[in-house]
């Protein structure tokens, strides 16, 4: 389903309409497309990563609106960096912005954060903002919001193994006992479903290294290169869930509708 495919309708008929499907309980995004998206506007890459945080903030209220459980947002990866050490920091810079500016709103809309990665290499200052919030929002039985933050799933699963294979040298777990529900255990998702619907905007078709366990039974989207995240609006958002719903899930069984 490409940009051309969105039908061009109200927002309010968008959610009219999702509200007779299926709402996925856990949505995760791949966020991509900043820097791009200011490049093609001759405009430094930074300034795509701060358009990307006013779509972010509408995409969290519309989440928060339509009744989504969890949603997890790839903000850097582990391989993240290996780009300019200016455009790291900016980034860093803008989370840490981020927090301050809009953490009162989540909490106040009852939304829980948490964060998936290791956060030990950011600086002080945006730790401590991270923690703060966590704190905050902690009592919050709304929205779950988790940061993929330094976050490489190849490094999450090989954690999770050294982990597995410690508690079983210990003898606190038997290796017949490691079955995939205790695995899914030692993972940074260990409190959260899989995801049932993973976004990736600005035209790239793969995972990019995020989710890679948790995602066996995922329906994917992924956007045109014309749709960068800046542009992801609610709009577009809310056509990507009505995608989700026209879609059977059977998760390894038989249609008996269509034979397959």
């Amino acid at each position: 389903m490409n940009k051309q495919e969105f039908l061009d309708l109200s927002d309010d008929k968008l959610l009219n309409l999702i509200k007779n499907g299926d709402i996925p309980r856990h949505i995760a995004i791949i966020m991509d497309g900043n820097g791009r998206w200011a490049t093609l506007r001759n405009m430094p890459r930074v300034m795509g990563h701060r358009q990307g945080m006013e779509t972010l903030t509408d995409i969290l209220r519309t989440s928060c609106e339509i009744g989504i459980g969890y949603l997890t947002l790839f903000a850097f990866s582990t391989e993240n960096w290996k780009r300019p050490a200016y455009e790291v920091n900016a980034l860093m810079a803008l989370m840490a912005e981020y927090i301050e500016r809009f953490i009162d709103e989540l909490n106040d809309n009852n939304i829980k954060i948490t964060v998936l990665g290791d956060i030990n290499p950011l600086s002080q200052l945006l730790k401590n903002k991270i923690s703060d919030a966590i704190k905050l929002t902690s009592k919050n039985d709304g929205l779950r919001l988790s940061i993929a933050l330094n976050y490489g799933s190849r490094a999450e699963i090989l954690n999770a193994v050294k982990r597995a294979a410690e508690d079983i040298r210990k003898g606190n777990v038997s290796l017949d006992d490691l079955d995939e529900v205790r695995f899914s255990s030692y993972l940074y998702t260990k409190d959260l479903p899989d995801p049932d619907f993973i976004i990736r905007t600005g035209g790239e078709f793969r995972l990019s290294n995020f989710l890679l366990y948790q995602a066996a039974y995922t329906e994917l989207f992924f956007t045109g290169s014309d749709m960068m995240w800046p542009d992801f609006n609610k709009g577009k958002f809310l056509n990507s869930i009505l995608e989700f719903q026209r879609r059977n899930r059977r998760y390894g069984e038989i249609n008996t509708e269509q034979g397959s």
